[in-house]
């Protein structure tokens, strides 16, 4: 049974992308000259010490070059299924689609899409990211998110997933108007497990704030790093007085 396809009004805009060594941040489509930090970047910072040690292992690099295959294949095969492309599934190898086969139960809950990999950002939370998907599943609205992963997942390592989620689910709000409490991660796992967290994001938001916070904190304990980049010393200050950065020095 195709997907239905949902006409919000809402039209995504391309947003400009800067690397630096403190994360991805993007341009504010409504904010001009306002840089915003990606949700990964924020949600995921607490865990990047680690993971930064780790990639620099030689041993490594072929797991990291697999996961991000992985990952990559994963996200086009769900994207074109939910798009009803069923000819590019259908062309894929058992072993190419095998992700996609263990999450297939999970995904066929999915139905009035509103939003597939489309950027969203928040001049209220002064973040911004591409969100995998936005749709009712099992008929209730939810901000979706996909993931491959070598193990299963204990729910204890993977708040910032549920953080993530919760950025969009706000972002969503801001744009169109549209409220959402319901977020879904699901995994797909190497060892063949597919699993599935359904939340309300209203839990993760105290968490999400202070995981904003302690962010800036740590980038502005380099000011000399940060203030090299004059358009991100800007989006700091702005921040700090619109109260996002409480308790933060200038």
């Amino acid at each position: 049974m195709p997907f239905t396809h949902m006409n919000t009004g809402y039209e995504p805009s391309d947003m400009k992308v800067m690397e630096t060594s403190f994360g991805r941040f993007y341009e504010s489509p409504t904010k001009k000259g306002k840089w915003y930090p990606s949700v990964t970047t924020v949600t995921g910072h607490a865990k990047q010490e680690f993971f930064a040690k780790w990639r620099q292992k030689e041993e490594n690099q072929k797991v990291l070059k697999y996961c991000q295959e992985r990952g990559n294949l994963l996200h086009e095969t769900i994207e074109n299924y939910l798009n009803n492309n069923n000819e590019y599934v259908d062309s894929l190898s058992l072993v190419e689609k095998r992700h996609f086969i263990q999450v297939k139960e999970s995904l066929d809950k999915i139905n009035n899409i509103r939003a597939l990999e489309v950027p969203l950002w928040s001049d209220v939370l002064g973040l911004a990211g591409r969100v995998d998907c936005i749709a009712e599943f099992d008929g209730k609205l939810s901000v979706i998110d996909f993931k491959g992963s070598t193990k299963p997942k204990k729910e204890s390592w993977i708040r910032n997933y549920f953080e993530q989620a919760t950025c969009y689910s706000i972002m969503w709000k801001e744009r169109t108007g549209e409220r959402i409490d319901q977020i879904v991660v699901i995994v797909s796992c190497d060892d063949g497990t597919n699993q599935l967290f359904v939340k309300d994001c209203r839990e993760y938001v105290p968490s999400l704030k202070k995981t904003i916070e302690n962010y800036w904190e740590d980038i502005l304990k380099n000011q000399d790093l940060f203030s090299s980049h004059e358009i991100l010393e800007q989006t700091k200050r702005e921040l700090q007085e619109r109260g996002v950065l409480n308790g933060i020095d200038s």
